[in-house]
């Protein structure tokens, strides 16, 4: 099923034959010509055949620069996520590194655009709603970019379609679902990532589609071409949005599949040694696997070539990182910290400071436990001079020699609160919101000195540093570990009670990996104006492996990217997504009542939704007729309903199902692959249902199997179909009748359109409508503005 199609046609007039591959080793039989050459032939005869397909492949052409670029500069303001691709834009032009969850490839095209236009990212696309033209931002070269990939995405499945032999009301019927599917158009004419997204992964299938077309060819440069085409394909798919790795899914399972069958020693093209198959085996993986990765890291390269300024993503990374940065603060502002020195720690993650406050913890908690009525500590977000702690060695220095020693990493220390003159503790006391974390509190000195000297011992970790490296403020990120418990000083964002005046718990956090664990240095407030540690020399950007950048960079995006699961208004749920049940508001101006208001087509969303189901019943019928003996469908339909169409529902299933996986928001601009794969499936299934092909014209089985008597069966069976042949689309459709299929095809485009021009207002975000009229378009309780 996962295979692509396995009964593609050669593109050819109605007089052009198909050929079947002779056995291994088999020469010319009746003075035939050798079948390459018989298929060299046929491909030069297709330059002037099929000219239905051309003029069609035209118009559709036209039709998808047409929509796609009609009023693109409407509206002059910055829409929905605009606001963070318009900005990367910006940033890359500025070269100032910024964090972002997705791979760079999508955003340099962005900023190659700007660049080619002479735009200096002047503008930082702040909020929706800013203008453009205000603003002086060339918007309308940034949407061009998109709009160009999301026109050439409509011709690239009526390709799809083409190749794998289907009838040109097929591939028309599968077009036209994305030629006129709102949510397409709107996500293609703003900038914003899934243009590129769903471009490349559309032109990975195709690639895929030819390449397999010439794999009785094998290791021809054809074969080679197609084959480099459907890596670079892949890469492009997955150096945009990480989700591309469904469309590695895709195709490698029909690869997997594809290398299982030329494993067979009975496969009618003559077995293959194994060195053959390790041959064809090392070719795929450096094509579809090696190539991609290298390209994949190329834009990384690029990336971090291009951002060698200091700027807002700096906090993501490491001080090694932020180091080879120029103008970088942290960097700059890095003081050496010595025992005895007042500090304000702060909390990296959450911003909040480590504080202190003579209150107690209540005898009882909520939940019935109990504390220690020790003094509370907690993270404050303002500053503060109960934010001060002075640090202390573990072991008291001499009153005559205790001045001008640093601070190393591993150092056992002490922290004390200088308000309240009390020693931060820790102890096997549950802390108020996590009864597995440790309560942090305070101890006066003399027990601090006493009893509570171990539970007062806190082990310095600085982040990535070297055993005994200088303990600095600001680049020297660290985690606080507690030094009999080996717990963490942790912070989280959930508020403490009233009687902690609502600010943040501090406990000690038994995971010692986890990011949030970490903490710096802010400031030195004892530091006199004029010591020498402020005398700052000047700086030399490091310089740090490029694989080591690539790999904290990768790091901290999966954890960003998985961490986004607060809600949004305007989030959905998978399930929602074939039904079309909410869209996402994009933009709105009050004074027109005109709104952007991403949502698809519902017609063609509910059409093809309902095929993908009749897909899978009839693939249930199929299988349950089959084991009970009824052969409903002939071989060659059956091949090619199994290998080709279910090789597009893979596609959707492989774009759609991961996404129940996810914590993460999610919203509808996420099931576009999904539904180019479902519009494929749609056209195809078209086909099936009004099939024009005679049963006559059914292509005969070559499957070599040994008969009881160990002949082989499939000469038995190719002589008994003697005089049938396998005959492409063109032809075999010429046979029959085009009436029904280019009925269907009509009553479901019309309905289409139909659907596509009603939400109009909502896609181009123009003209603005009436109370009526928008609550009209409410088909499904959609949350549109202006309805009252």
């Amino acid at each position: 099923m996962a295979s692509p199609p396995s009964s593609v046609r050669q593109r050819g007039g109605p007089n052009v034959k198909k050929g079947s591959t002779p056995t291994p080793g088999a020469g010319p039989q009746n003075g035939q010509p050798d079948i390459l050459a018989k298929v060299k032939q046929q491909s030069k005869e297709a330059v002037t055949s099929e000219w239905d397909f051309k003029l069609a492949l035209l118009i559709i052409t036209i039709l998808a620069f047409a929509t796609r670029f009609y009023g693109i500069g409407h509206p002059d303001q910055v829409v929905f996520d605009e606001v963070h691709f318009g900005k990367f834009a910006s940033y890359y032009l500025q070269r100032t590194y910024f964090f972002d969850v997705h791979p760079p490839f999508g955003k340099l095209l962005f900023a190659l655009m700007g660049w080619f236009v002479g735009y200096d990212g002047h503008f930082l696309f702040d909020n929706i709603g800013d203008s453009y033209i205000e603003n002086k931002v060339p918007y309308v070269a940034f949407r061009a970019m998109p709009a160009l990939l999301g026109s050439l995405t409509v011709p690239t499945v009526f390709l799809i379609m083409w190749e794998s032999g289907y009838s040109l009301p097929a591939a028309v019927v599968a077009t036209g679902l994305v030629l006129f599917d709102n949510a397409h158009i709107g996500q293609t004419r703003l900038i914003l990532l899934d243009a590129t997204l769903v471009f490349a992964m559309a032109l990975s299938v195709l690639c895929y589609i030819r390449f397999y077309k010439f794999r009785h060819d094998p290791f021809s440069y054809r074969w080679w071409k197609w084959l480099i085409l459907t890596g670079v394909s892949l890469s492009s798919v997955i150096s945009t949005k990480y989700v591309g790795s469904f469309s590695f899914f895709t195709i490698g399972s029909a690869v997997a599949i594809d290398l299982w069958g030329l494993l067979d020693i009975k496969r009618r093209q003559g077995a293959l040694t194994l060195p053959e198959f390790g041959k064809h085996f090392a070719a795929r993986v450096f094509g579809l696997i090696a190539m991609p990765f290298f390209i994949y890291l190329y834009w990384f390269w690029v990336h971090f070539a291009i951002l060698s300024r200091s700027g807002p993503g700096d906090e993501f990374m490491s001080p090694a990182f932020q180091e080879t940065l120029s103008d970088n603060i942290m960097t700059m502002q890095s003081v050496g910290i010595d025992y005895y020195d007042a500090i304000v720690i702060k909390h990296k993650e959450t911003k909040t400071y480590l504080h202190s406050h003579p209150d107690r913890y209540p005898l009882r908690y909520d939940d019935g436990r109990v504390s220690s009525q020790g003094q509370q500590v907690t993270g404050y977000p303002h500053n503060d001079t109960n934010n001060q702690w002075q640090i202390l060695p573990a072991t008291p220095m001499s009153s005559d020699n205790y001045l001008g020693h640093r601070v190393k990493n591993g150092d056992l220390i002490k922290l004390r609160h200088l308000v309240t003159d009390t020693i931060l503790l820790s102890h096997d006391v549950a802390s108020p919101y996590y009864p597995t974390n440790q309560e942090f509190t305070t101890v006066p000195p003399a027990e601090a000195s006493g009893a509570r000297h171990n539970d007062t011992l806190f082990e310095l970790k600085i982040e990535g540093g070297k055993d005994k490296q200088d303990f600095k403020s600001m680049s020297g990120q660290f985690k606080l570990l507690h030094n009999p418990s080996k717990v963490a000083m942790w912070t989280h964002t959930t508020p403490l009670p009233d009687w902690a005046y609502k600010q943040q718990e501090i406990n000690g956090n038994k995971n010692l990996q986890q990011t949030s664990n970490i903490w710096y240095v802010e400031e030195i407030p004892s530091l006199p104006a004029d010591d020498e540690r402020l005398k700052k020399e000047p700086r030399k950007v490091k310089q740090v492996a490029f694989l080591k950048k690539y790999f904290e960079l990768q790091r901290a995006m999966f954890f960003h990217n998985n961490a986004l699961t607060s809600s949004h208004p305007y989030s959905s749920q998978p399930i929602q997504w074939p039904f079309l049940l909410r869209g996402v508001s994009f933009w709105t101006k009050n004074d027109t009542r005109e709104q952007i208001y991403f949502l698809g087509n519902p017609v063609g969303w509910w059409l093809a939704s309902s095929i993908l189901a009749v897909f899978a019943g009839i693939i249930g019928a199929d299988q349950l007729s089959v084991r009970r003996g009824v052969d409903a469908l002939d071989e060659r339909t059956r091949s090619r309903l199994y290998n080709s169409t279910g090789f597009f529902f893979l596609c959707w299933a492989a774009h759609y199902l991961p996404f129940y996986l996810m914590g993460r928001q999610l919203f509808l601009h996420h099931y576009l692959p999904a539904h180019l794969a479902s519009a494929l499936v749609t056209g195809a299934l078209l086909e099936f249902i009004f099939n024009v092909e005679p049963i006559g014209a059914e292509e005969p089985s070559y499957t070599s199997s040994a008969t009881a008597d160990g002949s082989k069966s499939g000469s038995k069976k190719k002589n008994a179909v003697a005089g049938k042949r396998s005959v492409p689309a063109q032809e075999r459709l010429g046979q029959g009748s085009l009436l029904a299929a280019w009925a269907a095809a009509a009553v479901v485009l019309a309905a289409v359109i139909a659907g596509w021009a009603y939400f109009l207002p909502l896609t181009y975000g123009k003209p603005g409508l009436s109370v009526e009229q928008v609550n009209a378009r409410k088909w499904l309780g959609y949350d549109l503005h202006f309805a009252k």
